[in-house]
């Protein structure tokens, strides 16, 4: 959530900023499970066994800051319901206070989960949940940098989430070890949008990124309590630990978010599949630092460039050392920034409302 941050940071940068080098996000191959995961928390099927670790978190804004203070790492399975995803978090101090759902869950220390099933499309989907399983599921009709909002009363129909606890929960008395999570996703819900698109397949491809929110403590009164800052009366800021670098303070960016690649293989079955960031896909995300150049140029003339040269842009675009041209066209209410690659026969567009889709030609 955290817009502020957004708004401000719109404001500070500087005006023309070319070509800002975001990290490539990371890339994982979800297998199929052989039967149904039972949700308790404790990943002790013998599927979650043979399931891969992702990479161990880092920092939101990546290799800007310093590595995490202690690891947290996912993994994913699917069969026919659902999606499922299970996280180990390190964590020495057990606590957490919220209890009501839809509550602003990451004033806990949490686990979040963003979903893009859909990348022809503005609209995905946040979860967060705490260490007493209490759970934030809502819709983001867009990101909140271009006027988007959230449908808080949207719930997940179906949804299953379970934690188990290695350690006491609120006791600082103690060092505890870590806390482990499962999570169900529902088909029926994620795939509603555009079941054809989006329901698993061998090789399809969704947006995904996980983050761990971890608040600074102290204890008064034998209670924990978020660390104040004596310079600002208030608690310190939050960490952000990601599984794909957002390379900012911002999770609703959702061209920087990892993928996962549905493969129809039972997991355990290792298959040899490239699934990292293609070039196309690259330059996808290369078109957002011309609409981030784009915000830039409004703030100062209060319209839109039509032309790279109006805009000042000097980066080359290249597939594979050729290069590709993008062309930026006027339409009512802003433009539209797009980009030819003949040689997967696919047009890339990006709207100045951050609105994306690639086309696929026959």
């Amino acid at each position: 959530m955290r817009t502020p941050f957004l708004i401000i940071q719109l404001v500070i940068l500087p005006l023309f900023t070319f070509a800002q080098v975001y990290p490539t996000p990371e890339s994982y191959l979800c297998y199929s499970t052989s039967e149904p995961i039972e949700v308790d928390g404790v990943l002790d099927e013998e599927d979650w066994e043979k399931a891969e670790w992702s990479k161990l978190f880092v920092d939101i804004e990546g290799d800007k800051q310093p590595a995490p203070l202690f690891e947290t790492k996912m993994k994913m399975l699917w069969d026919k319901d659902y999606l499922y995803i299970a996280a180990e978090l390190i964590e020495p101090h057990l606590w957490s206070t919220i209890e009501e759902r839809d509550a602003v869950i990451y004033q806990d220390n949490d686990f979040e989960v963003f979903i893009n099933p859909n990348p022809n499309s503005h609209q995905y989907y946040e979860f967060e949940m705490n260490l007493l399983n209490t759970v934030w599921d809502l819709m983001m009709t867009k990101p909140y940098r271009d006027g988007g909002s959230y449908m808080n009363a949207w719930h997940i129909e179906g949804l299953k989430s379970a934690v188990k606890l290695y350690g006491t929960i609120n006791d600082p008395s103690d060092i505890d070890d870590k806390w482990t999570l499962e999570i169900a996703f529902p088909w029926a819900v994620l795939a509603q949008e555009k079941p054809v698109l989006i329901y698993p397949e061998e090789g399809r491809r969704w947006r995904i990124n996980f983050s761990r929110v971890e608040w600074q403590h102290e204890v008064v009164d034998g209670k924990y309590t978020k660390k104040i800052d004596p310079n600002t009366g208030n608690s310190f800021p939050e960490y952000n630990w990601v599984w794909s670098p957002q390379g900012e303070i911002a999770m609703h960016m959702p061209e920087q978010w990892g993928y996962i690649q549905f493969t129809e293989n039972k997991v355990g079955d290792k298959k040899d599949i490239d699934v990292s960031e293609t070039e196309s896909e690259r330059l996808y995300r290369q078109l957002f630092d011309i609409y981030r150049a784009q915000k830039n140029y409004w703030l100062k003339y209060r319209e839109y460039a039509y032309s790279l040269d109006q805009l000042g842009w000097k980066t080359p675009f290249l597939y594979k050392g050729t290069e590709v041209i993008p062309v930026i066209t006027k339409i009512p209410g802003g433009y539209i920034v797009s980009l030819e690659i003949p040689q997967e026969k696919k047009t890339l567009m990006v709207r100045y409302d951050s609105y994306g889709e690639v086309i696929t030609h026959p």
